[in-house]
């Protein structure tokens, strides 16, 4: 791994990047927020200062949030390479994309050096959630995403690091698949949301939270997991087409909490203090799970298995 990243700049301050620039600047890390709006923002974090165009010297590490929209997420990258087109190779920054859903090949087509080009995601409210995801463009090398997961962890966060690229990134996958198969259930009236939501927070999460996915099934025996999957993975709602019901809610503008209305009637609620709740209950979860549940027992943590037999 190289020289470790000291500096880092946030393009771009809407409610994520405000959370990134306060994580970074609050971890001691002199840090800079790009911003249409520099000369106006005054909730910048402590240490964070302004600029309403890049820096003459090169940043180490340049995390973009602007829309979801692949052109102008390529007009950045753009930028910033012309910006810094006369710096060594070895010293240009590293261009982190905070997409969620965005293929980083698409985005990085037209780079002149997609070797310094990666992906990382960060959760909401970003300056709280511990986990962030940090995974490498077609031809970014290890070397660089270890560099910026150790930049992470410096500042407080738990990286999940993926090498290759994909869609989605990791956790959004999961999410996705499990969302969508609720989905069809609502859609298909076997399951009421409220009941599918009892599930999630009563049943899935809480074992989750304690043994994750994976090391879960392990615990209760791979051979009736097996069978089950058998039994039920081909019965399935496989298809590759968003929900429909989604799709026409958020056209008809039934889009959640800040629309009053959304899969719950959220008419009458405080939307700030909802959000602000969800944040504070979240972290005193995180702090429990951290200290709360006590030091594990002798003999219960089991060790990872070499790649080539854990992966076949």
């Amino acid at each position: 791994m190289g020289a470790p990243i000291e500096n880092v700049l946030v393009y771009g301050y809407g409610v994520m990047g405000r959370g990134v620039a306060t994580t970074f600047a609050g971890a001691g890390f002199p840090t800079l927020v790009k911003s249409r709006r520099a000369g106006g923002l005054g909730d910048l974090p402590a240490g964070a200062k302004a600029l309403d165009r890049l820096p003459p010297q090169a940043p180490d590490l340049i995390v973009e949030f602007v829309p979801e929209d692949v052109r102008a997420k390529q007009a950045v990258y753009a930028e910033i390479e012309a910006a810094y087109s006369g710096v060594a190779p070895e010293e240009k920054p590293l261009i982190a994309s905070g997409t969620s859903g965005l293929d980083l090949v698409e985005l990085a087509r037209g780079m002149k050096h997609p070797e310094r080009f990666l992906g990382v995601h960060y959760f909401m409210p970003a300056d709280t959630a511990p986990i962030v995801e940090v995974m490498a463009g077609l031809a970014t090398p290890p070397t660089e995403v270890d560099r910026v997961a150790d930049a992470l962890k410096r500042a407080g966060k738990e990286p999940v690091v993926l090498y290759k690229p994909i869609v989605g990134f990791l956790i959004n996958r999961l999410q996705h698949a499990i969302l969508h198969e609720a989905y069809y259930l609502i859609e298909a009236g076997v399951a009421s949301v409220e009941d599918i939501d009892r599930a999630a927070r009563r049943m899935l999460a809480p074992r989750m939270c304690l043994n994750g996915l994976i090391q879960q099934k392990d615990i209760g025996g791979l051979k009736i997991h097996a069978e089950a999957q058998a039994s039920i993975v081909p019965k399935l709602f496989h298809n590759a087409v968003p929900n429909p019901m989604l799709q026409t809610m958020v056209a008809l503008g039934r889009t959640g909490l800040s629309a009053g209305k959304g899969f719950y009637d959220w008419s009458g609620c405080d939307v700030e203090a909802v959000r602000q709740q969800a944040s504070s209950q979240l972290a005193r979860l995180l702090e429990f799970l951290k200290d709360g549940l006590g030091a594990p027992a002798p003999r219960t943590q089991p060790k990872s298995m070499p790649k080539k037999v854990s992966g076949l």
